[in-house]
């Protein structure tokens, strides 16, 4: 695999490099996205809408920019590097392709401009309390009534859907059939009555997630993508996209230099932390595994340009990439030491405030809370392990 830039893709690289630099919000800079109000969020969101930048991704008939797949590597690196809050996916990559992939001329018409232009927030309507893993066992209930359906059950661990406008949600709409068989794929207005959503404080602090409520919720009939009871076809393609993007290699590259960073001034009995032999083994050995990860994203990437999804290697993605995340924030943790203990929050400063700790140890022991989710969201590794060992090794 040639991994050297063409002259042309270098010129692409300086521009979207200065485009950032030009265009990303100051006031962005440095926030994480727990701390941020819904409006804050959707700023580069919106200064990408403008530019025509904010789907990649898509094909150009429904907003795409019709770049290669190099052209969205060097972007997703770019924006690593300059450490851009990343865009929301529920919208762009997850819901968006799932309803220009299956849904209507109808309901694209009527919904991808609003997730376009960032008017329309979508959460993710799939965990259940009992239902997280084993999605598939479901039990929220859809019930046709004529020209609607009437809901009626619960979903967890909601992202952001304290903001939401819309919820993409998985159904079960013939209770008869076996479990895959009897699910449909709905679109909520969140507004509608009989909706309750109620927050989730996690450990490291943060209103991020939420348990949401449905009771008799009435839903148009006209909001069903696809076939009813053919649901669980459409959140295997969904899933398939969320996978991949899980893995964050370019975020993880930028955060394993910000750890170098912090464990090249802390020292032990006065020499750097990173120069010791048993730090410098870890740090080693997680950017050998991304290294390696970055690869097999690089071809699913490939795969994905010949017109193949994202297949069960997006599974690999998905293990490899939380678990080096998850391993990035426990060695920040150790680089810093008690002073991950300080949970000061983000600073609106002009420079007086004293911060415990080397630069840019602020908030690690947040991060490393937060991170612990990411090995269960978008499907547990166990699951995927499992599909590995079904669809990969035939066992």
């Amino acid at each position: 695999m040639d991994m050297r830039f063409s002259p042309e893709e270098l010129a692409f690289r300086d521009e979207v490099r200065e485009f950032i630099a030009n265009n990303y919000p100051h006031e962005l800079k440095g926030a994480r996205r727990g701390e941020m109000s819904k409006e804050d969020i959707l700023k580069w969101h919106r200064v990408l809408y403008k530019k025509g930048w904010v789907v990649p991704h898509w094909p150009v008939e429904y907003g795409g920019t019709g770049w290669t797949i190099t052209q969205r590597y060097i972007w997703n690196e770019e924006n690593a590097r300059a450490e851009t809050t990343p865009l929301l996916p529920f919208g762009l990559s997850m819901v968006g392709p799932v309803i220009y992939t299956f849904g209507n001329e109808e309901q694209k018409k009527r919904f991808l401009p609003g997730i376009l232009s960032g008017d329309d927030w979508w959460c993710q309507g799939y965990s259940e309390p009992g239902s997280g893993s084993d999605l598939a066992s479901l039990r929220t209930k859809a019930v046709r009534d004529g020209d609607h359906y009437i809901v009626n059950g619960s979903k967890t661990w909601t992202t952001l859907a304290q903001h939401a406008d819309w919820m993409f949600c998985l159904v079960r709409t013939d209770p008869d059939a076996k479990q895959q068989e009897g699910i449909s794929f709905l679109l909520i207005d969140m507004k509608t009555p009989g909706i309750t959503v109620r927050p989730i404080i996690t450990m490291d602090g943060s209103h991020e997630v939420n348990e949401v409520f449905l009771e008799d919720v009435k839903v148009p009939a006209e909001n069903l993508i696809g076939e009813e009871n053919k649901g669980w076809t459409y959140a295997k393609f969904l899933l398939g996209n969320e996978r991949s993007g899980i893995a964050g290699v370019a975020r993880s590259k930028k955060a394993i230099e910000r750890l170098k960073k912090i464990a090249g001034a802390e020292l032990v009995d006065g020499t750097p932390l990173m120069k010791t032999g048993e730090f410098s083994r870890k740090v080693a050995e997680v950017e050998i595994d991304l290294s390696a990860l970055e690869v097999t994203e690089l071809r699913t990437l490939a795969a994905e340009s010949k017109g193949r999804g994202p297949g069960p290697e997006a599974s690999i993605l998905k293990i490899k990439g939380t678990e080096i995340q998850q391993r990035i924030t426990e060695l920040a943790v150790e680089a810093v030491g008690n002073y991950a203990l300080v949970e000061a929050p983000r600073l609106e400063t002009t420079g007086n405030e004293f911060v415990p700790g080397p630069e840019g140890s602020q908030g690690t022991a947040q991060d490393y809370f937060n991170m612990r989710k990411t090995s269960i969201y978008g499907g547990s590794n166990e699951i995927q392990h499992n599909i590995i060992a079904k669809m990969v090794l035939g066992l």
